[in-house]
């Protein structure tokens, strides 16, 4: 469930390349390292910004109060940006943007249109279909926020609320929170709110949860509104900034990414990594404990799909209640109303029994560990200090809730939220 794009606008790369991975819980289902149907277009499970060949960012300008913002020369010439806050229906205050030649933009959102660089789609979680589940109203914004990079070191990314449209204009209208700040210049809040968390001590494994706050259009932090939607803003953080860090974690209500720079992934495990420790584990030969059958976590290209012949031969399977790893058997069902809930031959506890999967997504990972914890209940394996760091990461959820969730499949967290996984080797 993640998500970061290669972006086709430049071949030339930042000297320290600037990579912006996306949590991105699609509505398509579970991402893990690349979406279902494949990468396409600006539809990816990962986003990395280039050095556009020519910048393109642009910053505020001259101020216009007009009473029709549409035939404002600022708001209708093709070849200016503009933001309009719509006071009342007799006066709109307009701020005109000019070009910046030291900044770069990128704008996400779920619109399909040429100004959106990566497009966002709503999260359905890991456990549910597909299929089954339909999205009748998206909670993303169709031009939800805008990433502005500076073209010279250190290369520092600020987020700002809201994304200029096809006519390079952003307008909030009369019901958008909005206001004038002391030195004279206007702000608001997009309907449902960019909200960025910036992790405490980088993106490691010893990083702990920071605190999640909402960012204006024109960038200042706030603290989160009553609810998502409230048109009274929160108060603001003086002393915190929009620029964004190894490890932020933004949210666009429905999906929520998760930046990485270049320097954080330096440190990071990768996707070679990832594929040698699941070969070290098959190479160990665990076994199941009642059929001694030897179990293997199948390649990272058919990471999710278990085939017949894995459930009967190789896929490994856990006891979540207990940690116990077995192949997959068809007894210990405790009841026909809970098809999921077996008891562990080893040790009789009674709980979910589910397949394991590797996390392929290498950003998520916080240290390069052995994986050796299972989140709960999806079954999804990665390294003790990424699952414990998740499992303690409470995600927007809706418009109103905040809970752990799996961050490869965005599965709500239940129970302990991850357990240690309990391995027999064979007996031989």
């Amino acid at each position: 469930c993640n998500i970061v794009a290669k972006s086709p606008l430049s071949p030339l790369l930042y000297s320290k390349l600037v990579v912006f991975y996306a949590k991105l819980f699609s509505c398509i289902s579970r991402y893990n390292g690349s979406l279902p149907n494949g990468d396409r277009g600006r539809r990816k499970s990962r986003f990395a910004l280039y050095k556009r060949s020519r910048a393109s960012g642009v910053k505020p300008s001259s101020v216009h109060v007009v009473s029709t913002p549409q035939t404002s020369k600022a708001v209708s010439s093709k070849g200016h940006h503009s933001i309009s806050y719509t006071l009342s229906r007799t006066q709109t205050v307009v701020v005109e943007y000019i070009h910046d030649r030291d900044t770069d933009m990128f704008q996400v959102g779920r619109s399909t249109e040429s100004p959106i660089d990566f497009v966002v789609t709503d999260t359905i979680s890991g456990n549910q279909n597909s299929d089954e589940t339909q999205i009748t109203q998206s909670t993303i914004s169709r031009f939800a926020c805008r990433i502005v990079c500076d073209r010279n070191p250190p290369y520092t990314a600020r987020i700002f609320a809201a994304g200029f449209d096809s006519s390079k204009n952003i307008f909030l209208g009369e019901k958008a929170a909005k206001w004038k700040n002391p030195d004279g210049h206007m702000d608001g809040l997009t309907t449902n709110g960019v909200l960025v968390m910036h992790p405490k001590g980088g993106f490691t494994e010893e990083s702990k949860p920071g605190v999640w706050r909402e960012i204006s259009v024109c960038g200042d932090v706030y603290t989160l509104r009553e609810t998502r939607s409230a048109q009274h803003r929160g108060k603001l953080v003086e002393n915190e900034t929009n620029v964004l860090q190894d490890g932020s974690l933004i949210d666009l209500c429905g999906a929520t990414l998760l930046w990485r720079t270049a320097d954080g992934l330096l440190h990071s495990p990768t996707q070679k990594h990832i594929e040698a420790l699941r070969q070290e584990i098959n190479a160990a030969r665990p076994q199941c404990p009642v059929g001694f059958n030897t179990l293997a976590f199948p390649s990272m290209t058919r990471k999710d799909v278990v085939k017949k012949k894995d459930v009967e031969e190789k896929q490994p399977w856990a006891y979540l209640s207990c940690g116990h790893v077995h192949g997959y058997h068809n007894w210990g069902h405790r009841s026909d109303a809970e098809v999921n809930e077996r008891e562990c031959p080893m040790c009789r506890t009674v709980g979910r029994y589910v397949p394991l999967w590797l996390g392929c997504e290498a950003g998520f990972y916080v240290d390069a560990g052995p994986p050796t914890h299972a989140f709960t209940p999806c079954g999804h394996v990665c390294s003790e200090k990424t699952a414990k760091y998740w499992a303690q990461i409470p995600l927007p959820h809706g418009t109103h809730a905040f809970h752990a969730a799996c961050p490869f499949c965005a599965t709500q967290l239940t129970g302990d939220n991850c357990v240690k996984l309990i391995f027999q080797g064979p007996i031989d």
